[in-house]
């Protein structure tokens, strides 16, 4: 496995582990970035799609799907740019913003990996 599919490939189990957990323990996750707790089926929607998202990127990364790779990047990048916009219009507490600098760390990691491998 390339160094960039190894970052594709770990951020799929992220995004996996994260949707499973907004599937079977919604309320905790939540809790952890300061959102109210909910009974609504749309966090659990959330979760799966988060957790099948996460076998996309697995399956992209087992291939070696490079075009994938590279259209993540940008993609990854933009998400602190919505959760900080979040913030700012009071929609989120600024914890939030903790989740997108993991999907900034993780395009960072795959766009420094693609370059590094041309």
């Amino acid at each position: 496995m390339s160094k960039s599919a190894r970052s594709i490939f770990v951020f799929g189990i992220y995004l996996g582990v994260f949707g499973l957990s907004m599937l079977i323990i919604p309320n905790t996750v939540l809790g952890m970035v300061s959102i109210p707790s909910t009974n609504e089926v749309w966090i659990r929607i959330v979760g799966m799609l988060l957790f099948l998202l996460g076998y996309y990127y697995i399956q992209a990364a087992r291939k070696e799907t490079t075009d994938f790779f590279q259209w993540t990047v940008p993609v990854r990048s933009s998400i602190i740019l919505f959760l900080t916009t979040f913030v700012i219009l009071g929609l989120v507490k600024p914890i939030i913003i903790l989740l997108g600098v993991i999907d900034l760390a993780g395009a960072i990691w795959t766009g420094m990996t693609l370059r590094t491998s041309k």
